[in-house]
C-alpha cells in the first residue's frame, strides 16, 4: 500500500509543480522552492532565495516520515542579507517535525512544502523587521545625544550646591588673577608719587629761581622772600 501513495503522490505533485520538481531516482527527487518575499523588503532590491527540498521515500511511508533535506540551489551565486540556506537549514527543519508529525499515515510533501517556505518567509521578515529596530535605536540614540548639547542639567538641590560651589571658586579665581595682573602692571610701570618740597628745602637746596614757571608758582612770593633776607644780612 505504501508504494502505490507514493506513485500516487509523486504524480499530483508533478501537476503541482511541473517546473520546479526534479527526479533524482523512483524514490527520490527534489522541490525548488523560491519564496515570496515583500517587493520593498530591499533597498536596493535583489532577488529572493531559493532552496531545494530534498525528498526521499522510506518502503513504509506514508506510515513513518519521510527523509528530508535541505541545500541551496547551485547556481546560487546572490546571498541573501536575511536568509542563508546552509546556515538555517537546521532550524527549519526541526520546524517541520511537527507537521511530519500531525500527518502520519497522509500523503504530506505538499503540506511539507507549504510549511517550509512559509517558515523561511517568516524568518526573512523576523530578521528585516529587526535590522528595522536596530536601525531606529541607532538613529534615536543619536538624536538623543544631539538634543542634550541643548538641554540643562536638570536642577536640584545636589545640583545646585555643586554648582554654586563652582561658581564661587571660578569668582575667587577670576579675582585672584585680575589682583595679580594688577599689581604686575603697577610693578611693571614703577608708579611713583612726586615729592614736593617745602619753601624751606628749596632754600636750603639751592633751588630758588631754578625752577619752571610751574614751580614759582607753587611757592608764591618765594624771590620776595629771599631778597629781604639778603637785605637784613
Amino acid at each position: 500500500m505504501g508504494k502505490e501513495e507514493q506513485v500516487e503522490e509523486r504524480e499530483v505533485l508533478d501537476s503541482i509543480f511541473p517546473d520546479e520538481i526534479t527526479d533524482v531516482s523512483e524514490t527520490e527527487y527534489r522541490i525548488s522552492i523560491v519564496l515570496d518575499l515583500p517587493d520593498n523588503l530591499l533597498d536596493p532590491p535583489v532577488e529572493p532565495p531559493t532552496m531545494l527540498l530534498h525528498v526521499r521515500y522510506p518502503d513504509d511511508y506514508p506510515d513513518v516520515a519521510p527523509h528530508l533535506d535541505l541545500s541551496p540551489p547551485q547556481n546560487n551565486t546572490s546571498p541573501h542579507p536575511f536568509f542563508s540556506v546552509a546556515g538555517d537549514k537546521e532550524q527549519l527543519l526541526e520546524g517541520l517535525q511537527a507537521t511530519v508529525d500531525e500527518n502520519l499515515g497522509m500523503a504530506m510533501v505538499f503540506t511539507l512544502v507549504s510549511a517550509v517556505k512559509e517558515a523561511a518567509e517568516q524568518l526573512v521578515l523576523d530578521r528585516k523587521e529587526a535590522a528595522v529596530r536596530v536601525q531606529e535605536e541607532k538613529a534615536a540614540e543619536a538624536e538623543r545625544e544631539e538634543n542634550k548639547k541643548f538641554q540643562g542639567t536638570p536642577v536640584n538641590p545636589e545640583t545646585f550646591m555643586k554648582w554654586r560651589e563652582d561658581f564661587l571658586r571660578e569668582m575667587e579665581e577670576v579675582r585672584i588673577r585680575e589682583e595679580d595682573e594688577r599689581l604686575a602692571e603697577l610693578k611693571k610701570a614703577r608708579v611713583k608719587e612726586p615729592v614736593k618740597l617745602t619753601g624751606k628745602q628749596i632754600w636750603e637746596r639751592g633751588l630758588a629761581g631754578k625752577g619752571d614757571e610751574g614751580d614759582e608758582d607753587d611757592v608764591p612770593g618765594l624771590e620776595e622772600g629771599v631778597d629781604k633776607l639778603k637785605v637784613a644780612a
